[in-house]
């Protein structure tokens, strides 16, 4: 199984230990050096991130592009506030404009209530899974039909849908959610299914449910984690840091304080079990660290893995052996840590995989 690293971008300067930049909320020149980093740094693809009152995620997409030569982007995107079939078109005008390969989509259906209604969306939460399902599969069909097609459905109703600019190959659908609802949709649409980092036992179990219902409509489907390195040269110094980015969160953003709102209304079950675990202990599996999470309410990917350069790879690659063949690192120091894990822990979670997949064959043979 090949390795794919993944890495999130931001249009300012903002973490958990480093609060809000005042001013603007794009910096067209942070951005670019941010984007480069990342590439610089051997990673893959960089996730764009969605919210209902930040800048446009396709607009940032174009300009990571342009100020890149091979850094692939990953356009985290709601369904229910743009139609599949504008989105095919917009997705394949970018790619013709920027190379092949380079563009993917990632469906965040939602669970904050209150960033839903910002942009008029007042489904509940497993209709909104229905309807990410049915926008799934109008959005591969508008992406890969040579004919006109007719479609009625729950949500949406076409009639002579085309569009005339196609990707190189196939834009690759990726997906998040845990409740059954996501199960049942992200088994039968998505290519990749995005897991925030959870204790190995759980990421088992999650994988195991998936890949079943996937099995049901003849598919296999890949896996992705997301989690927040904290690395050091010695893993007391690790944990030293890992302490100093707790009492830095503390100090910015309070307890439950961190993002526009997020769990006044949350219906996220995935957010849920984060802090349902973080609730029995900070740490999981010797380096799984809850310090933040524990701090900023269910706000997402705020697990952390501690530890050298060696023993975080190490830990990462645990989840590989169960099937998890992307990672998505994101710092909490953004810029530099992605310059840090360039030089360390990004090729040797490469290398790690090349060895895993080498024993592989070598058994197999």
């Amino acid at each position: 199984m090949s390795i794919e690293i993944l890495g999130m971008v931001a249009t300012n300067d903002i973490s958990e230990t480093h609060g809000r930049v005042e001013g603007s909320p794009v910096d067209a020149a942070y951005l670019t050096r941010f984007a480069r980093a990342h590439e610089e740094a051997g990673f893959d693809r960089v996730l764009i991130g969605y919210g209902a009152t930040g800048p446009d995620g396709f607009a940032v997409a174009a300009s990571v592009l342009h100020a890149t030569e091979r850094l692939k982007v990953l356009i985290a995107h709601r369904p229910g506030f743009v139609q599949p079939t504008l989105v095919a078109r917009k997705l394949a005008t970018l790619e013709n404009l920027t190379g092949a390969g380079r563009v993917a989509i990632h469906h965040i259906t939602g669970g904050d209530e209150l960033d839903q209604k910002r942009d008029g969306d007042y489904l509940n939460h497993d209709d909104r899974y229905s309807r990410t399902a049915e926008f799934m599969s109008v959005l591969r069909r508008a992406l890969t039909s040579e004919q006109p097609f007719d479609h009625e459905g729950g949500f949406y109703r076409f009639q002579g849908a085309f569009s005339s600019v196609k990707p190189y190959g196939e834009v690759p659908l990726y997906f998040g959610g845990a409740s059954p609802a996501a199960v049942r949709v992200g088994a039968e649409h998505a290519d990749v299914y995005m897991l925030w980092g959870e204790p190995l036992a759980q990421i088992a179990e999650r994988v195991a449910a998936v890949r079943e219902e996937a099995a049901r409509h003849g598919r296999t489907v890949r896996f992705s984690l997301s989690t927040r390195p904290i690395v050091a040269p010695t893993e007391k110094e690790a944990w030293d840091r890992a302490e100093r980015i707790r009492a830095a969160t503390a100090e910015r953003v309070g307890a439950g304080k961190w993002g526009q709102g997020f769990g006044r209304e949350s219906t996220s079950v995935g957010a849920t079990r984060l802090q349902e675990q973080g609730a029995h202990g900070d740490v999981h599996d010797e380096r799984l660290w809850y310090g933040v999470t524990n701090l900023t309410g269910p706000g997402g990917n705020s697990t952390a893995v501690v530890g050298t350069p060696e023993q975080v790879a190490e830990a990462l690659l645990k989840y590989y052996d169960l099937g998890v063949t992307t990672f998505l690192i994101r710092g909490f120091d953004p810029v530099d840590d992605v310059v840090e894990w360039g030089g360390g822990l990004v090729p040797l979670l490469r290398a790690g995989a090349a060895e895993r997949q080498r024993v592989t064959v070598g058994a197999g043979a």
